[in-house]
């Protein structure tokens, strides 16, 4: 399966910045960071659906004028793509009108970008445990990975943006083979350490230990990275009983993790409505950014992702949550 998995994925040539009007600065430092480490082109896309209505000056009537608006909205991104430019990095601006999650899917798709870029927020008063709908879509149907910068993510300055700690999250499942294995790739584009971590929910203690210990089951976590990979980083593997996003949030603090790696399942119809699923949770409250690969990208590769409806209850099922 791993032979399936694009080499771009995990060290990008084309990177794309969905950005805001405003621009999200701090995801900006992060999309840069990105495209120097890898000398890769970046895209700053913007997608608008607002619309400039002007009148004729001949008839009085009023009018969408839709490439006026599309000059406002670049106008509005020169000043990023020329520090973005200065910085060294080739810059292309592109800006579309339309509902921005559409947008930003399409073009990745007709450009066949290697990696996005993207910050989210916590809207509404419910606060963290929102992550944006825009966000929610993308990484969802994306048909490459999608790195997300939520808003409790560190500013990566004080290190230089560097990623020396990666934390996947995995499980037994098939498509978990090939979240570890994208994560193995990323870390030895960087350089970085690895960390494998399944979490036992309490539910499903009984099963998975019957007659086998937790480093029983650290040893297969072990099993998932291939030998060639193995070789190349510094490998530990966390197994652990408890809930996934607790139990992956303390650790990628105390393991000081740069960077998260999950496997993101097409949400269930709860997880959906209440935006209360693993990743939805991992996304408002994790300390660095995240890199999900949707069902898109691990079908792709081979995998048999499938759509798990339960009431009441998230998806979380082999590093695909």
């Amino acid at each position: 399966m791993a032979a399936l998995m694009k080499s771009g994925w995990s060290k990008p040539s084309t990177i794309l910045f969905a950005s805001e009007v405003p621009a999200n600065e701090k995801a900006l430092d992060f999309a840069l960071a990105q495209a120097r480490h890898f000398n890769a082109d970046l895209i700053v896309f913007h997608a608008y659906d607002t619309l400039v209505v002007a009148s004729s000056e001949t008839s009085g009537i009023r009018y969408y004028d839709y490439a006026a608006a599309a000059r406002i909205e670049k106008q509005h991104l020169e000043p990023m793509a020329k520090r973005i430019r200065e910085a060294g990095v080739r810059c292309e601006v592109v800006v579309r009108p339309g509902l921005p999650a559409d947008q930003i899917l399409a073009f990745a798709a007709e450009r066949k970008v290697d990696r996005i870029v993207m910050g989210t927020h916590s809207p509404g008063p419910i606060g963290k445990l929102l992550v944006g709908s825009v966000a929610e879509a993308v990484l969802r149907t994306a048909p490459t990975p999608v790195y997300i910068v939520g808003p409790e993510a560190v500013s990566g300055a004080y290190r230089d943006y560097a990623t020396r700690t990666i934390l996947c999250a995995v499980s037994m499942h098939e498509a978990s083979g090939l979240v570890a294995t994208f994560a193995a790739e990323l870390a030895v584009q960087h350089g970085a350490r690895l960390i494998l971590q399944h979490v036992i929910r309490p539910q499903d203690r009984a099963a998975v230990l019957s007659g086998r210990t937790l480093d029983d089951v650290e040893a297969d976590l072990t099993a998932l990275i291939e030998p060639r990979l193995r070789g190349k980083i510094e490998l530990q593997t966390i197994v652990v009983p408890g809930d996934p996003t607790e139990e992956l949030l303390y650790q990628s603090r105390a393991q000081q993790a740069d960077l998260i790696v999950l496997g993101a399942q097409g949400a269930s119809a709860f997880a959906a409505i209440t935006r209360h699923g693993v990743v939805y949770k991992t996304l408002a409250q994790a300390h660095c950014p995240v890199i999900t690969l949707s069902p898109v990208v691990l079908k792709e590769c081979g995998a048999k992702v499938e759509q798990h409806e339960h009431e009441g209850a998230e998806v979380y099922m082999a590093g695909v949550i």
